[in-house]
């Protein structure tokens, strides 16, 4: 990969990977989109707090990219395709993606998977395939988290819950969190000799829960990319660093 390819992300510490020859298709013909990408993530930021709060529906963060490419006209799209036989429609499949860039050299989909069950990865680059086999899309970019902020989760949770003294499940409430006795029992028998904490143990527990293996992260779309899930639609991919965090 060309060392100027989204270069100000990669020193910010993105991973930033491409296949089927994306790199030249977005350098060549979508530079502007290029530079609006990259605008949007150099800003990206994240408070520890969000990721300890969350709950329902798309996080703060996910919701501030949404807006920031709003703004740069990369607008939600439906795409439909319909399989016609003498004038008479016999199929019809439509696919929405979240972010569409279109220009007079083509059209960019993009989608966001901040945390997400991992089988959205599957999802969509089945749509990227069919719409770039379609001649719908010329590229398919996915942004997610990437491997430095998976692996960091826990231990942002753990001192976040230090900072702030959660030394007991009665101490969550004041974040709008609570435990299943499930979940409580288990952190009681885990902490009842003293030798976890329980910011320790409520900090795996929670990443184990919320942000576990089986969700949207950079390794498990690499292991679908590796697979060829997606293959021949050229792909971009930008993992989100622990760098973005803020504690």
């Amino acid at each position: 990969m060309g060392d100027k390819f989204l270069s100000s992300l990669r020193k910010l510490s993105f991973q930033v990977e491409c296949t089927s020859h994306a790199e030249a298709i977005l350098s060549v013909d979508f530079p502007k989109a290029l530079q609006e990408i990259e605008q949007v993530l150099q800003s990206m930021r994240i408070p520890v707090e969000e990721l300890v709060r969350g709950g329902g529906g798309e996080s703060k963060g996910t919701q501030r990219l949404r807006k920031a490419f709003a703004k740069l006209n990369w607008k939600k799209t439906k795409f439909e395709l319909k399989k016609l036989i003498n004038e008479a429609e016999k199929q019809s499949i439509s696919h929405e993606i979240d972010h569409v860039r279109i220009s007079d050299r083509g059209t960019i989909a993009l989608e966001i998977e901040w945390n997400n069950k991992d089988p959205f990865f599957d999802r969509d680059l089945e749509n990227f395939k069919r719409l770039h086999a379609e001649g719908a899309i010329s590229v398919g970019v996915i942004i997610t988290r990437g491997k430095t902020l998976q692996d960091k989760l826990r231990e942002f949770i753990r001192n976040f819950a230090l900072k702030n003294k959660i030394l007991s499940t009665g101490d969550l409430a004041k974040f709008d969190l609570e435990l299943t006795k499930r979940k409580r029992d288990e952190t009681e028998r885990r902490t009842k000799d003293g030798k976890v904490s329980f910011a320790d143990a409520w900090a795996s527990q929670f990443c184990g829960d919320k942000y576990g293996q089986a969700t949207t992260h950079w390794q498990k779309l690499k292991d679908r990319i590796t697979r060829g899930v997606g293959n021949p639609c050229p792909l971009l991919l930008i993992g989100i660093p622990d760098t973005v965090v803020t504690e």
